[in-house]
Order: structure tokens, then sequence, then C-alpha cells
């Protein structure tokens, strides 16, 4: 079963695709662009439509979804965590 997806290898994120996943999944996210399945534990519940991070980001690091760049970390991200409004910001402003 795919849980989440990614475009590009690049990717920092990948989105939730089904509904249900919980703290402690393992997920399998597909990266489209390579048609290759990669693993990542979810350590917090994610729900369907949200991103969930796919490695270690440190604050000011660049988050990538889709293979663009969606903004910035404002809070340190673990692999497996629910990343969202309150860890990334926009940079437009």
């Amino acid at each position: 079963m795919i849980h989440a997806v990614l475009h590009d290898a690049k990717d920092t994120v990948a989105v939730a695709v089904v509904e249900g996943v919980t703290a402690g999944t393992e997920l399998n996210a597909w990266i489209m662009d390579e048609d290759k399945i990669i693993h990542v534990r979810a350590s917090q519940d994610i729900p369907i439509g949200h991103k969930v991070a796919m490695k270690d980001m440190a604050v000011g690091d660049t988050v990538f979804k889709y293979g663009v760049d969606i903004g910035r970390v404002v809070q340190p991200i673990l692999a497996g965590q629910h990343a969202h409004v309150h860890n990334i910001k926009t940079k437009r402003w």
C-alpha cells in the first residue's frame, strides 16, 4: 500500500494520500519521477493531504515538495513528523 507520494527524490516532504496514518505507521512513499518506493516511520499522526517529513530538517532549511521550494523550516522537523504551518513558513513574507 502507498501511504504518501513525492514527485522528486530531492523532495523533503511527501503528501499523505490515505486516511488513518498514525504515529508508528511504517509509511511507503512513492517517488513518482523514479517509480521508486522509500520508507519512513510516522512519528506523529498525519492527516490525509498533509505533509510528512522525509528527512530531518533544521531551522532555516528549504522545504521541497513536488520538486519546488515551498518555504523554510521555522521549528526543527524530524523525519516522520507532521510538516505543516506550525513548522514551515513561506519565504514570500
